[in-house]
This record gives C-alpha cells, structure tokens and sequence, in this order.
C-alpha cells in the first residue's frame, strides 16, 4: 500500500501551515512555491482538508489558508482520511458482503491488525509533533553542515 501524491502534499502542507503564526492566512502561491505543488493540484488537495475542517479558506484580496485546528488536534490519521477515507487494507474490511470467507480466513484476521496498528500509529502522532520533529532535524543538519 502506497499513500496518494495528494495524500503526501496534504500532510506536507497541513505542517508547513502549522509552522505559520496563529491564524495567520497563507497566500496559495506561497505554499505552491514551499511545497513544490502546483496551483491546481494544491486545490485539489485542500478541498477534502476544508470540507474535514483541518483547513480554513479565505477568498478575495489577501485571502488564502490558514490551519483551522489546534496542531496538537490533528492526526496523521486525520488528514490520510480526509484525503482516501476511511483507512481499509482490504475489500473485505470494508464490506463483509465481498468476501464470505471471513469466518475462516486466516488473512483476514491479519488484515484486520495490520489495518489496526497502522491506524494506531498514524493517531499516535498530532501534526505539533510533526512540526517538533522536522525543526529538530533541521536544526540536526545545521549542526552538521556547521561542523564540516
């Protein structure tokens, strides 16, 4: 299982508008030049964060977006799903009429973990974190750059 380009660009543009003061608006451009997206696509990729209520919109002159949660409210999960739906690794966790084996089937019950566990994992970690992590690695590579 790989994760959409959309769902990869949501995540990065959900901690790049984290990184912005409180209620700070971000124009669009500026993110399509940060995040290396195109305007169309970046559209594309906020339209389901919106309608999830992770983002907020503002149109007109100096309108743009802005996160609209606190960063330590929002998930990994949170945004994957805004983005795919519900997380499901399997046809048949998502509907018990596409398969009849799973009384049975030993796959299943593995699916079901795995599925699980990754949605623990991706809950575990709020886009606050996210936003500590990269600042350290930054600040790791500073260090190293520094140092040579």
């Amino acid at each position: 299982m790989v994760i959409t380009r959309a769902t990869e660009y949501a995540v990065r543009t959900v901690i790049f508008l984290a990184q912005q003061p409180k209620n700070e608006i971000v124009l669009k451009k500026d993110i399509c030049r940060t995040q290396e997206v195109t305007p169309a696509f970046l559209t594309k990729i906020l339209q389901p964060l919106i309608k999830a209520g992770i983002v907020s919109s503002q149109r007109g002159v100096g309108g743009g977006f802005l996160l609209a949660k606190d960063p330590n409210g929002v998930t990994l999960l949170d945004i994957l799903q805004a983005e795919e739906g519900q997380l499901k690794l399997n046809h048949c966790l998502v509907d018990a009429d596409v398969c009849h084996r799973d009384a049975y089937c030993s796959a299943h019950e593995v699916w079901y973990e795995a599925q699980t566990e990754m949605a623990h994992v991706l809950e575990r970690y709020s886009v606050a974190d996210m936003v500590r992590r990269q600042n350290e690695k930054l600040s790791q590579l500073k260090c190293q750059a520094s140092q040579n």
